[in-house]
C-alpha cells in the first residue's frame, strides 16, 4: 500500500454520512425496481426518499454526528 494516504480519512466516516447513504441507496433501489415495473408513483416516492436521506444526513450532522461533531467518535484504522 502506498504511503501517500493521509493519516486522517476525513469525510464520509460518520454516523450521519452512513445513515444518509443507506437511506439514499434504499431509495435508488426501490426507484429502480419501480421504474422497471412501470410504477410511476413508486418512482416519485423513491425520489422523495432520496431527498429524505439527504435531509436526515444534514440534520444528523448538525446534531453532532458528523465528522467534526462532538458526538462523533473517530475509529483508528490498523495498518
Amino acid at each position: 500500500m502506498s504511503n501517500t494516504e493521509p493519516a486522517e480519512l476525513g469525510e464520509g466516516h460518520s454516523p450521519a454520512a452512513w445513515t444518509a447513504v443507506v437511506i439514499m441507496l434504499i431509495g435508488f433501489t426501490i426507484g429502480t425496481f419501480c421504474f422497471w415495473f412501470s410504477i410511476a408513483w413508486g418512482v416519485w416516492a423513491s425520489a422523495a426518499l432520496v431527498v429524505v436521506g439527504l435531509v436526515v444526513g444534514a440534520v444528523m450532522g448538525k446534531a453532532g454526528y458528523g465528522v467534526n461533531g462532538p458526538k462523533y467518535v473517530a475509529k483508528h484504522h490498523a495498518e
